[in-house]
C-alpha cells in the first residue's frame, strides 16, 4: 500500500496542478444580462421588419417597384440591412399613411431609402446619383 501511495501521490498532484493551470488560462466568459428594454426593442424591430415585408409582398407594390426599375431581391436585402431604428421609422411611416395612399406611400418610402443608400455609396441602384 505504501508503494502504491508513493506512485499515485505525484501523479495526482501533477493532475491537479495541470487542471488548475488550464482553468486559470482560459478566457473569462463575458456574458451580460439582457435588459428588458433591449429584449423589447429587439422584438419590436422584428415586428417592424415583418410589417415592412408584409407591405412589400403585396402584388400591387411589387408591380410598382418593377415599373420603377427596382430589383425585388435588392429591396429584400435592403430591408434586412436596415438598422432597428430605421426599420421602426419606416414601419411608423407606413402605418400613418391613409388606406388608399398606402401603396404610393410605401413606394415613396422605399424609393427614398434606396435613394439615400445610393447617395451614401452603399449601393448602386440609380445611375443619376453619381
Amino acid at each position: 500500500m505504501k508503494t502504491l501511495r508513493r506512485f499515485l501521490s505525484p501523479l495526482l498532484i501533477l493532475a491537479l496542478v495541470l487542471g488548475s493551470v488550464s482553468v486559470s488560462a482560459a478566457p473569462l466568459p463575458t456574458s451580460e444580462l439582457i435588459s428588458t428594454q433591449a429584449a423589447l426593442s429587439a422584438e419590436r424591430a422584428d415586428a417592424d421588419r415583418e410589417r415592412i415585408n408584409e407591405i412589400l409582398s403585396r402584388a400591387e407594390v411589387q408591380e410598382q417597384l418593377i415599373a420603377q426599375g427596382v430589383d425585388l431581391a435588392e429591396v429584400d436585402a435592403r430591408v434586412a440591412a436596415l438598422s432597428d431604428e430605421e426599420a421602426h421609422q419606416m414601419a411608423e411611416q407606413l402605418e400613418q399613411l391613409p388606406a388608399g395612399a398606402g401603396v404610393v406611400g410605401a413606394l415613396l418610402v422605399v424609393f427614398i431609402v434606396l435613394l439615400v443608400t445610393d447617395i451614401l455609396g452603399l449601393t448602386n441602384v440609380f445611375p443619376f446619383t453619381r
